[in-house]
């Protein structure tokens, strides 16, 4: 539906209003540097949270780290169990271009969903990982979504999903839960660079192999979902920072040259 101008004011006047951001945001590299975030040896830095595990358990060694890669594995699944999985970085960022490479590789985990597929994704300004209940499928966030070409059709990449929230999208309240975005087709198992740039409660790029595939702005909590209500104070929803993570959501899947940019304010 079409924003309406009271509404579109409203969203403006919670961001606001929204209260500073915590010291976690404060960056101490210097702004336009570029900082790795994955060592390329270990998992330093970086907390898995799985659906019905607790947070911290890397149940059956679902994130491995391998020749300079994190890698999402499913070797010792019998069944994927629709057990949803995150790889949380330990800090939270507002405003900053978040670069990575990421491939598919093998097949899907046994009793994974049709749709996940070639499929996962890096989710950005998500809750605290430590606010996740036990058996929560997805963190409350922004999914920039990964997805691989199946050999003949055509299937976009660096899409946008919205797992408790919503957006602004071409002036209007966007509330479409996954949106396709502009760029090509990547079918095998060829490293693909994306990268989002955030301006905390503003504009969102998603950039695929340096191309801007798809932009919006505000993003905001959605009042009617469970998991965003505990996170919603008073009037503002507009969501101007938070946590990176990797997603696990049953298919093998490389990620590895992780890095991060402080932008302006």
């Amino acid at each position: 539906m079409t924003l309406s101008r009271r509404h579109f004011n409203n969203c403006l006047l919670a961001a606001s209003m929204a209260p500073s951001l915590p010291p976690s945001l404060a960056h101490s590299k210097p702004l336009g540097e570029w900082r790795r975030l994955f060592d390329g040896k270990t998992l330093k830095g970086w907390t898995p949270k799985l659906r019905y595990c607790e947070l911290g358990d890397n149940d059956r060694n679902t994130f491995q780290v391998k020749d300079g890669m994190i890698q999402v594995r499913y070797d010792k699944y019998d069944t994927f169990g629709e057990r949803f999985g995150h790889l949380f970085f330990e800090e939270s960022f507002s405003h900053y271009r978040l670069r990575l490479e990421y491939r598919f590789v093998g097949n899907q985990c046994k009793g994974g969903p049709g749709w996940a597929l070639r499929n996962s994704g890096a989710m950005i300004h998500c809750q605290d990982p430590k606010s996740m209940t036990k058996d929560q499928d997805f963190p409350v966030s922004i999914e920039v979504q990964f997805l691989g070409g199946n050999g003949i059709n055509p299937r976009t990449t660096g899409n946008l999903c919205t797992p408790g929230t919503h957006v602004v999208y071409k002036n209007k309240l966007h509330k479409t839960h996954c949106t396709d975005s502009t760029s090509k087709t990547f079918h095998g198992d060829q490293w693909v660079t994306a990268e989002i740039e955030a301006h905390g409660g503003g504009e969102i790029k998603h950039i695929i192999n340096r191309e801007t595939v798809l932009v919006y702005e505000m993003p905001q909590y959605d009042p009617g979902d469970n998991n965003a209500k505990p996170l919603i104070k008073g009037t503002n929803f507009v969501i101007k920072g938070g946590y990176i993570s990797l997603q696990a959501e049953s298919h093998p899947i490389d990620f590895r040259n992780i890095e991060i940019m402080p932008l302006e304010r």
